[in-house]
């Protein structure tokens, strides 16, 4: 994976900057002012317009000090339009990071302008993803990133919270494709959680399963309109991250931090049949995503898997029934980030089928290959190990593969045991060292049937 290009990010930096100042700009006009409401412990702003019987207020958001330079310098902001759109050509142009198609892209825009994501809605799904390349600066393969449907989340204690909504959502999408139309669901066909148009446009909207009695649609005050529960789905939402869509000047959404959506994935491709697409699309995407967070953000990744895998032996089991299927660099690099031994991948293990032993004069190792889940293991023995307990001490390299030949199942023990219980230390390979001897006396782990 392409190492992070500094004037890319700074570039992504500054235009999420730029669109957040002026998607708050432009959700509230200059003839109000703004108050704040203690609710639960927490200071939340309101935009006041109007008085006495004309007053109205608009939710703006938790007070962060982001939040409060941005109400200090409202008056002070001036159109940047221009300059906006000169940096998300740039990020496109110049870097290849992924852009919406032009329908989607004025879909979003019109659900931003609407207050979706200033109401605390969240943009889930392929399009979120697309957002993480110039987020995290890497590039993600074009197969992962095509889709036509647009997915909005909110909590729905979040949604009633707010005290405040957008116009109704049929109203919003029919100002940009007037073929827009709502879809009955499917049990229950007076409530409407997605929205279709010709071409196979679609808008989806989801919230978090909880409790026995949410599996039907659920009203969410803020967006106007029913959303369908999903499981695992709070996992993915909770403390989503501000993106921009590079569409047009820039679009300021909120989106999944990338931690959560990778491991998130990673769950939700264990739930869908085999030989579905869209279970590979998962895997596909997690893995990017996986790779890039192990370099890049290790310690979020690190706390997202630690917390879904408390969350109980069903996630724990999905979380690494996927991981599985992932290829042996990417698993590998997860397992080093999350401090934990291959032993835990469901159905893994080392055995060896007599592969041939040669020489590294480089290193002065004895190698020979291994299988495993993913394919071949790369095995070696120290000339170190060789000698201070195999009977190589003083010959040459002749006589180090003679002393790895006659002491071979016992070698192969120790590389298994490693292999399996050890930390990663490098992805696909095993080294025993003098020191592994005494470590992993024979048969400490099970052979596995």
């Amino acid at each position: 994976m392409p190492a992070p290009s500094l004037v890319s990010q700074t570039t992504y930096a500054e235009l999420l900057e730029r669109t957040a100042t002026a998607a708050f700009r432009d959700a509230f006009a200059d003839n109000g002012s703004f108050t704040a409401k203690n609710i639960g412990g927490r200071k939340y702003w309101y935009f006041q317009t109007g008085t006495g019987a004309e007053r109205s207020q608009r939710y703006v958001g938790p007070e962060t000090p982001e939040l409060l330079e941005r109400i200090a310098h409202h008056q002070e902001v001036r159109e940047d339009e221009r300059e906006r759109r000169a940096l998300v050509s740039a990020l496109v142009r110049s870097f290849s990071f992924p852009r919406p198609v032009p329908e989607i892209g004025d879909i979003i825009a019109a659900l931003a302008r609407a207050g979706v994501f200033r109401l605390r809605g969240v943009l889930v799904g392929t399009i979120a993803y697309q957002t993480y390349a110039a987020m995290l600066g890497v590039r993600l393969s074009a197969g992962s990133l095509q889709t036509g449907d647009v997915d909005i989340a909110q909590f729905k204690n979040v949604s009633v919270a707010v005290e405040d909504s957008t116009p109704p959502v049929l109203e919003v999408l029919k100002e940009v494709d007037k073929s827009f139309r709502a879809v009955p669901h499917i049990s229950d066909g007076r409530r409407v959680t997605s929205y279709a148009a010709r071409g196979g446009l679609r808008v989806d909207f989801l919230t978090p399963h909880q409790g026995k009695e949410t599996a039907r649609p659920q009203k969410l005050p803020a967006l106007n309109t029913d959303a369908q529960p999903l499981r695992f789905l709070d996992f993915l939402i909770r403390d989503p991250e501000p993106a921009v869509i590079l569409h047009g000047a820039g679009i300021h959404v909120h989106v999944p931090a990338p931690a959560r959506y990778a491991v998130h994935k990673l769950i939700i491709s264990r739930r869908r049949p085999e030989g579905f697409a869209k279970r590979d699309k998962d895997l596909q995407q997690s893995g990017a995503l996986l790779a890039a967070l192990a370099e890049r953000r290790p310690h979020e990744l690190k706390s997202a898997w630690e917390e879904a895998h408390g969350r109980g032996p069903k996630w724990r089991q999905l979380m690494l029934e996927g991981l599985a299927l992932l290829g042996v660099p990417v698993r590998d690099a997860v397992l080093k980030t999350i401090e934990a031994p291959r032993s835990i991948i469901p159905g893994i293990d080392l055995s060896f089928d007599n592969p041939p032993a040669r020489y590294d004069l480089s290193r002065d190792f004895v190698t020979f290959q291994g299988k495993e889940l993913g394919g071949a293991v790369n095995c070696a023995v120290s000339r170190e190990a060789l000698e201070d307990h195999f009977g190589a001490d003083g010959r040459a390299q002749e006589g180090r593969i003679d002393a790895f030949l006659k002491n071979r199942s016992r070698i192969e023990e120790i590389a298994r045991a490693k292999y399996l219980s050890s930390p990663v230390d490098e992805p696909g390979a095993v080294l025993v060292k003098t020191s592994d001897v005494a470590s992993f006396p024979a048969r400490r782990v099970p052979r596995r049937k």
